[in-house]
């Protein structure tokens, strides 16, 4: 199966390009002995009827491939909302901006989720366009909420050092089950979320509905804040797989893909939660 975060068609790290799929954790070949035995990456002599060989070292991909890679995403999310921030004043011009720019975004993210191979290209320029957006979108919560997205960048970091932790510590196990569980419910809200989007824009849901600044809004805020946390455990099992595997090291521009995506998906949710909370302050 496919693991996927918001974009839900991002394929992970797997063989032959594809996705080598969670019930095959190289974990499993090296408890038997063979530490070979299901990696995707591992090389056999041809001809000679040699065993599966490991991988060579160079060109495969790091934690510090991810690291750098991921720092380098983030880092243009964030010059594009920090330059868009500066330079677009509030107004309706600047909302029909950062709407372009969520929508070529989304474009380039769907373009290299089909893509075999890491775009570094389409990354960063996904990347731009997103932080355009929220550069745009998180100058207009703060000149009514002052401070929300402050709130909101430190609430991401809270969320995601508290998943890595639960992590880390064994606490979650990234199953096949659990993935097949967790992206039924992904389904389900956003199918939900179109509904309401639906019911708002034909008035039948004035006041938002399920996206509203009430109780109800908060508490789907925190269940979508929640999702992006099951999509950040995805992203760290397809990372600590692919380095297990020795995935070329290129794949490492798909982890930090991967990691914007859920880090954006739960920045957002966790704006409007903020905003919810200061409303009925």
């Amino acid at each position: 199966m496919r693991s996927s975060n918001p974009v839900f068609s991002r394929r992970g790290f797997g063989r032959d390009n594809g996705y080598a799929g969670f019930d095959t954790a190289p974990q499993a070949g090296y408890a038997q002995g063979n530490p070979y035995a299901q990696n995707p990456y591992a090389q056999t002599t041809v001809g000679q009827g040699a065993p599966p060989q490991a991988p060579p070292a160079a060109g495969r991909m790091t934690m510090d491939d991810v690291i750098v890679r991921s720092a380098t995403t983030l880092g243009v999310v964030v010059l594009g909302a920090v330059l868009a921030w500066a330079l677009l004043p509030v107004s309706t011009t600047s909302f029909g901006l950062a709407f372009g720019s969520a929508i070529v975004a989304m474009v380039l993210g769907l373009v290299q989720s089909f893509k075999r191979k890491p775009s570094p290209a389409l990354i960063l320029g996904y990347a731009a366009f997103e932080g355009v957006f929220l550069g745009v979108i998180s100058e207009m919560y703060n000149s009514r909420w002052s401070g929300a997205p402050f709130q909101a960048v430190l609430g991401t970091m809270a969320v995601s050092a508290a998943t890595l932790l639960v992590y880390k510590a064994g606490w979650i196990r990234v199953t096949a089950r659990y993935a097949r569980i967790g992206m039924a419910i992904a389904l389900a809200f956003v199918l939900a979320m179109v509904v309401n989007l639906l019911l708002v824009a034909f008035g039948v849901a004035p006041d938002g509905g399920l996206r509203g600044m009430g109780p109800l809004g908060a508490i789907v805020g925190v269940i979508a804040i929640l999702l992006g946390a099951f999509f950040l455990t995805l992203d760290f099992k397809q990372i600590e797989d692919g380095i297990a595997y020795g995935a070329p090291r290129e794949e490492s521009w798909l982890a930090a893909f991967g990691l914007t995506v859920s880090l954006v998906w739960i920045y957002l949710e966790m704006l409007r939660l903020v905003a919810i909370f200061s409303n009925n302050d």
